[in-house]
């Protein structure tokens, strides 16, 4: 396969549940024969977008901080991946200010053309992450070159480890043979 696959993961806790979804993905893509790089958010320093839009002409953010770096990696990457925590029934405001600061890569001809999104909630109902899917599709309407190639869903884990022996970690590990 030899895909360029980068996985985000958008949990600040140590030894998540969203982290080993993750790592599971990581683990598939890695055995399929991809490149992987898997980037906790964790201890990770990034402000939130101002709207100035100066990106647009000059493919960079003027705030110099770790998303910089993270979205120059997302727009070289073939494979997105983005876990995250179910809050509220949302993707977590990390995850959502990461990709407010993808802004960068709009004008860019970007390679992303997969996009996965793995979540983690407390609820198990399967429409808890209706409106992440559907905030992360929005984001990616904007890349035109680019899809949601597929998701997966932990319902009820609350407490770090709940996710063991959970049967979307083999979900998340096939998805990343399958890039």
């Amino acid at each position: 396969m030899d895909k360029n696959v980068i996985i985000i993961s958008a949990s600040l806790r140590e030894k998540s549940n969203s982290m080993a979804l993750a790592e599971a993905f990581a683990k598939g893509a890695g055995e399929a024969g991809n490149r992987v790089e898997l980037i906790s958010l964790r201890g990770k320093k990034y402000g939130f977008c101002t709207g100035c839009l100066s990106c647009q002409k000059t493919f960079h953010c003027f705030m110099k901080d770790d998303a910089e770096e993270i979205s120059e990696k997302i727009g070289k990457a073939d494979v997105v991946v983005f876990a995250t925590p179910i809050y509220y029934y949302e993707m977590s405001g990390q995850l959502k200010t990461l990709l407010d600061r993808c802004n960068p890569l709009f004008p860019q001809d970007y390679l992303f053309r997969d996009v996965y999104l793995l979540m983690t909630a407390a609820d198990d109902n399967p429409h808890t992450v209706d409106r992440a899917v559907s905030g992360l599709s929005g984001w990616i309407d904007c890349f035109p070159k680019s899809r949601l190639a597929g998701t997966v869903f932990a319902g009820g884990v609350t407490e770090r480890g709940d996710i063991e022996n959970h049967r979307a970690l083999d979900e998340a590990f096939r998805a990343g043979m399958h890039v």
